[in-house]
């Protein structure tokens, strides 16, 4: 590789002005006549650009994991292209919840329309976009039904996935929020075995994942860790977008976090319900032969409201401070950027093995991404 490649990639990530796909440069023009249209006196500050440019990064991340989703166990149509679909795979996540091929096509469709609006807000207001287009090196599935992997690169990985379960007792703790630590004792991990003794694939790696196994355990398996993978996913979002909310200055740019996170909040909601049928009767338990993957009747043990599988509103607990009375909240979204913000969104994500395989230089981009906007703070607040 010549220096000069090696100049015009570190110019390209320096500036991000480059739009790397079809989407963003067709959301130009539409883009540009909104620019027209809005008070050039209310512009967006550095920092909520800052904020938008770290979340058209997380959405083109999760529009790229989705698609791989899609590809084998969703709906095949014209608004989510790409692949054709894989029936052993498809049937095994229908175990879950009969229209999950459709729940995941639309989540991919939102996410996609999510990093299309927010780059597209980001060029009308002459910053430049997101491209992670240089990324785009990882191989894929090649299980049948996938994109050709030699032909569609992707930017995360699916295949070596150690799945954080903890959300699922989060969100029903009635003592314990984490914006208001200590937390005792720590949240339990609800499926133990997709963190300890991971990683595990969340799609079949290639055919051999639907044939090697005749009892067809091992494919629901993989079923399984995607629905918990899907919650884990849509609930960072769901804290994400309120934690970044609340350093955003300009009206017009709290309105897209405020309009586009409850969307998030919807398909955490959505996959918390079908991940619960996964760990519960006829599924669970359930031990994957190949690998030892261990789903657990949660009803059964270890039992009680923590795991009740049919529970999916989050439990009231404390707010704000323990004097006051506890209430049904998104958690996290604390102010403190220790706790949760955009640095340990990415740190989160990458200790589950989600960008395995990716360039330092990738690390690089999206963590500066990361850092700049947890460094955003409202303008009032410096006033």
């Amino acid at each position: 590789m010549t220096d000069e490649h090696h100049a015009d990639r570190r110019s390209f990530l320096k500036t991000g002005a480059i739009a790397g796909t079809a989407l963003v440069a067709g959301a130009t023009a539409m883009a540009q006549q909104a620019a027209a249209d809005t008070d050039a006196s209310n512009r967006p500050t550095k920092g909520d650009i800052d904020i938008l440019r770290f979340l058209a990064a997380a959405e083109i991340l999760e529009t790229d994991l989705w698609q791989q989703y899609n590809e084998l166990g969703g709906i095949q149509d014209s608004e989510v292209p790409g692949g054709s679909g894989n029936k052993p795979y498809t049937d095994a996540l229908k175990n879950l919840d009969g229209d999950m091929d459709q729940y995941i096509h639309d989540n991919t469709e939102d996410e996609l329309s999510h990093q299309t609006f927010i780059n597209a807000y980001l060029i009308s207001k002459g910053a430049p976009p997101v491209n992670l287009e240089p990324f785009r090196t990882l191989t894929g599935s090649k299980a049948t039904g996938a994109a050709d992997p030699k032909t569609t690169k992707r930017l995360t990985n699916l295949m070596e996935l150690k799945v954080d379960t903890t959300w699922w007792t989060r969100y029903r703790s009635r003592t314990n929020n984490p914006d208001l630590p200590p937390v005792v004792p720590p949240f339990p991990q609800a499926v133990p075995d997709l963190i300890t003794k991971g990683p595990f694939p969340a799609i079949p790696r290639d055919d051999s994942d639907i044939t090697k196994d005749k009892t067809g355990k091992h494919i629901q398996a993989i079923a399984n860790t995607a629905a918990f993978h899907f919650a884990s996913i849509e609930q960072g979002g769901s804290s994400l977008y309120p934690t970044l909310a609340l350093r955003v200055t300009n009206p017009v740019v709290l309105r897209i976090l405020l309009s586009i996170g409850p969307t998030e909040t919807s398909h955490f909601q959505t996959w918390h319900d079908k991940a619960g049928n996964a760990v519960k009767d006829p599924l669970a338990p359930l031990t994957d032969p190949i690998n030892g993957l261990t789903f657990p009747n949660l009803d059964v043990s270890p039992g009680g409201e923590d795991f009740q599988t049919n529970l999916i509103m989050p439990e009231p607990c404390p707010f704000l401070n323990r004097k006051f009375p506890v209430c049904s909240i998104i958690r996290p979204v604390s102010t403190n950027r220790s706790i949760f913000g955009a640095v340990q969104a990415v740190k989160g994500l990458t200790a589950s093995g989600l960008f395995n395989g990716q360039s330092g230089a990738f690390f690089k981009f999206v963590g500066e991404l990361a850092e700049e906007a947890d460094e955003a703070t409202r303008k009032c607040d410096e006033d």
